[in-house]
């Protein structure tokens, strides 16, 4: 009897309609690494390195990656550059998906001049701040843009994702600016617990819970 974790309906096309939770985190966590080896030109990589950079079984990723299409050969492993697309197509994020980040302070610029989005297809169009000091100055290719901007813009850039940047004291109103603009997804650096609708996605990005995590595997 086969142990393989069920990924859900299969649509049209024969891709999943919904992928479990535990598949799309692998896959996704697959994805980082496969990107991560194209950029340093890397051709082929093997289950047991993916296995290596992740800490998935080995043969829990060739049963997540069998599921969908024959992807490796034996004795050679995976090509790279055909994996990355194929999963991009599992997890529909091929393709140019576009971000408003909001706060042009330090750490605004450092996300908006790296290519953490950029390499999974994610452009930022749009860079929103209150200061008066700050709106008009350029980050990258970018003109800062007042925050009362926001609901024109995120219409006329097609905007899918929010990125908050900013203090604590700021977050939730401009969480607000974005749910009412129509914004589906929020990636939350600031340290507030946002209230949105069910239907919106927030997923917060804290260092000091990713140290947590890594120190409790670290000290049992």
């Amino acid at each position: 009897m086969s142990t393989a974790e069920p990924t859900g309906t299969v649509d049209a096309e024969g891709l999943p309609e919904r992928l479990t939770l535990g598949v799309a985190a692998r896959l996704s966590r697959y994805l980082q690494v496969l990107t991560q080896a194209k950029k340093m030109g890397k051709e082929t990589i093997s289950s047991q390195e993916l296995s290596d950079y992740t800490h998935v079984n080995s043969t829990q990723i060739r049963r997540d990656l069998s599921g969908f299409g024959k992807f490796g050969k034996r004795g050679v492993g995976y090509n790279v550059e055909s994996l990355v697309s194929q999963i991009r197509g599992i997890l529909r994020t091929a393709g140019q998906h576009n971000i408003a980040l909001f706060g042009a302070g330090h750490l605004g610029r450092a996300i908006a001049s790296s290519d953490i989005f950029a390499d999974h297809g994610f452009r930022v169009v749009a860079i929103f701040d209150a200061d008066p000091a700050k709106v008009g100055t350029e980050v990258g290719a970018q003109k800062v843009r007042h925050v009362d901007e926001v609901r024109a813009v995120v219409e006329e850039e097609d905007v899918v994702v929010g990125v908050l940047a900013v203090p604590p004291a700021a977050a939730q109103a401009l969480a607000d600016d974005l749910v009412a603009a129509g914004v589906k997804i929020i990636f939350n650096y600031s340290e507030t617990l946002l209230q949105v609708p069910p239907e919106v996605t927030v997923h917060t990005s804290s260092p000091a819970v990713d140290l947590l995590y890594a120190l409790y595997f670290y000290l049992t």
